[in-house]
């Protein structure tokens, strides 16, 4: 395996040595200046990079650092056959070249800001997508406190890629991308593998919830079901102080609020493993209201000691817990039945049965996802496959049978004592299915002393890991973006942490972004264009006569959005980027369609500008869109539409307002009308509107359409799925003000 080397060649007039990159592999010798000059007494023979206290060590140790993984990468990913001098020389060349073109803003990160002592928040990011919790959180610092991006995860390829290119390849983070489907039973071994024992202090992420429904009652059964309690069981193996989970508006009122209440719950049985003594201390001390029915006391007793185990010991335990139940299942059956008749009994068969379906519930579980996946694979929907699928699905859910045990235990006496005895089975199998909070809740009921009911509600403030009030509703334009979205977000504060309710805007009513200020630089395209540079605007042949009234929009901004005389605009700050100080931009924002292109340098496509592509709109969609343009309203221009003869059956369109904010970004384009232009909009303007940087660069496919977009995950999508830049800053900011 070649090894690339630096050493320090002669001084000149200044005494200061040239840095030089060796490198030999099989035949093949190159030698080549980096194109960095330094004192001798500042170099580290021993381990080739500057001493950490001399002037730019950081910038150039990052780049020779960037250099050593870049060329070493190339060099084992490429056939031997192709490793040629000049081909590894014109590869080195133009990674140097690209440096030389950033050397001025490289150098800009040794200011003496560095040398503080800055206190580093870990954090990682699970359905992370296009990465926009990611990137905002890298914008977040208070007091020298910043966040370190440890990990992201992801289902999707190009997720990946994007994730890739922008935080390894462009700013040279460790950051490290896990693709795995978190549903798989080996995610959490190991995605802990890959942790490599760090402490996470937050985890944020947004589980799709849109097809979620009560434990039970679920119909329809799609991949997303399960998507929240895999996150959570994320949550309760890593334990971090915070963690954020947001979604769309309409969890809060989906199923009259249950899910919303279904979702707190859960969260509130997130317990803490030390302290579950407490409870197992203060049952035996309530004893008395379980009015002497000893099993149904040490059902809850038992159920309740399960929480204080791993994830990955919860079955086991689980296990030992129906083998407990059925115990005293097989000590009631010969007080119903014969030793004969009981070997044949179709209902003492389907209760014995149900008991071996229950200590199957990893592999049941399993089979799940399998059938699921193989539906979205298949797409199956609206047709004669998908009930039978579901209805199968449904069969091997706990509750499912459990209830199909319940059925057949009403049906197995006469004996009103005995049913009752039978009935008590089944109340203990029933708390396989609750979470922590509901068990607490029914032990709450059964108190009859206040006192005792106090204890309680002091016990579990102890017991309950993570304080979280309601969840709530955050607008993204209140932390200057230049879009009306809403998210909710849960707010999950483990005990020892102040509790987050809340995310104040950053911007005043009166000052919000606007479309203009987000999009006006970028209006030179044409139909069927794409550009890689910036060029000037003409808005006197754009607007209409609102050149002046427009350009009045662009004011100073600080990096969330207040107007300030020192500030930059809105696009200023799309250009510069707003990471923090001491992350850099290493690499040239630069594009590919694949990975597989990633691993050869020369087919990166590096330009100041990308992503600004329109599409190619025929005579009829332009003229479509510039009637509803005019109009200003898709509905007012319905009628010139079909008499004009290029009426579209499609739902809506956006007609953009300049002058105020754009309504939520979702993931197909031609959802909106530029508000000077009959064209959609382009990735790098939706990008704008999510307030991602210019620099930050969507790979792989632009777009998709049809089936494709249940497994592909073009740049639209990306962009349309992400949560705003800006607005995860305003939450990575509140948590560094408040963690300890």
């Amino acid at each position: 395996m070649a090894k690339v080397k630096f050493y320090l060649d002669k001084a000149d007039k200044s005494s200061h040595h040239p840095i030089y990159l060796v490198l030999r592999t099989k035949g093949v010798q190159i030698k080549i200046y980096v194109g960095e000059k330094v004192k001798q007494t500042d170099w580290d023979v021993k381990k080739q990079i500057l001493i950490e206290t001399s002037e730019n060590a950081k910038s150039i140790n990052n780049y020779i650092s960037f250099l050593r993984t870049e060329i070493e990468a190339y060099l084992n990913s490429t056939t031997p056959a192709n490793l040629t001098s000049e081909s590894i020389k014109i590869y080195i060349s133009a990674i140097i070249e690209s440096r030389k073109e950033n050397k001025e803003t490289l150098i800009l990160c040794e200011e003496k800001v560095e040398y503080r002592a800055i206190k580093k928040i870990k954090f990682i990011d699970l359905f992370a997508g296009a990465g926009g919790f990611s990137e905002g959180f890298l914008q977040a610092e208070i007091n020298n406190t910043q966040f370190d991006f440890v990990l992201a995860s992801d289902i999707n390829e190009n997720c990946e890629l994007t994730h890739i290119v922008r935080y390894n390849y462009q700013l040279n983070l460790k950051t490290e991308f896990f693709r795995k489907d978190i549903t798989d039973e080996t995610y959490l071994e190991e995605l802990i593998e890959k942790l490599k024992g760090q402490t996470i202090d937050v985890i944020c992420g947004g589980p799709p919830c849109q097809s979620f429904s009560l434990a039970g009652k679920r119909k329809k059964f799609d991949k997303k079901d399960d998507l929240f309690s895999h996150y959570l069981k994320v949550i309760k193996q890593l334990r971090p102080k915070y963690f954020v989970m947001e979604n769309v508006k309409g969890i809060l009122t989906k199923e009259s609020g249950k899910i919303k209440d279904m979702i707190l719950a859960e969260i509130k049985s997130i317990v803490d493993p030390k302290e579950l003594h407490l409870i197992i201390t203060f049952l035996d001390g309530i004893k008395r209201e379980f009015k002497g029915n000893n099993f149904l006391f040490d059902c809850y007793k038992n159920r309740i000691q399960i929480e204080g185990f791993e994830e990955n010991e919860k079955q086991e335990y689980r296990n030992i817990y129906i083998n407990f139940i059925e115990k005293r299942f097989k000590e009631l059956t010969p007080k119903a039945f014969d030793y004969k008749t009981s070997k044949t009994n179709y209902q003492l068969n389907t209760i014995r049965h149900g008991f071996n379906l229950l200590k199957r519930e990893k592999e049941l579980d399993k089979l799940k996802r399998i059938i699921i996946n193989e539906k979205t694979q298949c797409n199956l929907s609206g047709d004669d496959f998908i009930d039978e699928f579901d209805s199968f699905i449904e069969k091997i859910e706990i509750s499912d049978i459990i209830e199909k045990i319940d059925k057949a235990v009403q049906n197995v006496t006469n004996d009103s004592n005995l049913r009752l005895e039978f009935k008590e089975i089944i109340q203990g199998l029933e708390l396989l299915d609750k979470t922590f909070d509901e068990i607490v809740s029914e032990i709450a009921n059964r108190l009859s002393n206040k006192d005792d009911q106090i204890k309680l509600n002091n016990i579990l403030k102890k017991i309950r890991l993570y304080n979280i009030d309601l969840p709530f509703v955050a607008l993204a334009s209140n932390y200057g973006v230049p879009q009306n979205r809403e998210r909710v977000l849960f707010i999950g504060c483990r005990k020892d942490q102040k509790v987050i309710n809340d995310i104040p805007a950053t911007i005043p009513k009166d000052q919000k972004v606007t479309v203009f200020e987000a999009l006006h630089d970028l209006d030179f395209l044409e139909n069927n264009d794409e550009r890689f540079n910036y060029d000037n605007v003409n808005y006197n042949s754009k607007l209409n006569g609102s050149t002046t009234k427009l350009l009045s929009l662009l004011k100073p901004r600080t990096i969330d959005g207040k107007v300030d005389l020192n500030g930059l605009t809105y696009s200023e700050w799309s250009k510069n980027g707003r990471l923090i100080k001491n992350i850099k931009i290493l690499k040239n924002p630069f594009y590919v369609r694949s990975n597989e292109e990633l691993l050869h340098p020369l087919l990166h496509i590096s330009a100041p500008l990308h992503n600004h592509k329109t599409s190619n709109q025929n005579p009829d969609v332009v003229k479509r869109l510039n009637l509803i343009l005019n109009e200003g309203d898709y509905k007012k221009a319905k009628k010139e539409l079909i008499s004009s003869g290029v009426e579209s059956e499609k739902r809506n369109y956006n007609v953009l307002n300049p002058e105020g904010q754009s309504p939520t970004v979702m993931t197909i384009p031609d959802d909106y009308i530029h508000y000077a232009n009959p064209r959609a909009l382009t990735v790098r303007e939706m990008a704008r509107l999510q307030s991602f940087d210019d620099s930050f660069v969507f790979q792989g496919k632009r777009s998709t359409g049809g089936e494709k977009r249940k497994s592909e995950i073009p740049q639209f999508t990306l962009v349309g799925n992400a949560v705003p830049p800006l607005l995860a800053r305003a939450i990575g900011m509140e948590i560094l003000k408040n963690i300890e």
